[in-house]
């Protein structure tokens, strides 16, 4: 397991034990879809986890690790597409008069439509 995975499991561990009474377990693990928000301080590329074909391969489910939606949020999505790849980069940056921000690991994922259906291209980060 490696330490980010750990700290994960163990952020999530603590969000349950602590907060076990004020939400139900698939509040907390739920992958809910981000919408981009723009006007984000600082916008950044960010790496992604996974880009998986949806709605046939018309879509792409794009996957991440970031922090709570109220602190860091998806700023924007460049794609360009060729026609051996889809290059993904994702946009994320702090939100505006964010308050106070606890220290958590927060899985993200949000929609990518393309061009033309994914096919057989192959999906590239444009953050590495």
């Amino acid at each position: 397991m490696t330490i980010r995975r750990a700290a994960v499991a163990l952020a999530a561990a603590l969000t349950l034990s602590v907060g076990a009474g004020a939400l139900p377990a698939q509040a907390v693990v739920a992958d809910p879809i981000v919408k981009p928000q723009r006007g984000t301080i600082n916008p950044h590329k960010i790496k992604w986890t996974s880009a998986k074909p949806y709605k046939k391969g018309k879509y792409l489910k794009v996957t991440w690790w970031s922090g709570p939606q109220q602190c860091y949020a998806l700023d924007h999505v460049k794609v360009k597409e060729t026609r051996k790849k889809v290059t993904v980069t994702l946009y994320e940056g702090s939100v505006k008069d964010n308050g106070f921000c606890i220290a958590i690991a927060v899985k993200k994922t949000t929609l990518v439509k393309l061009k033309a259906p994914l096919g057989k291209r192959k999906v590239v980060d444009g953050a590495k």
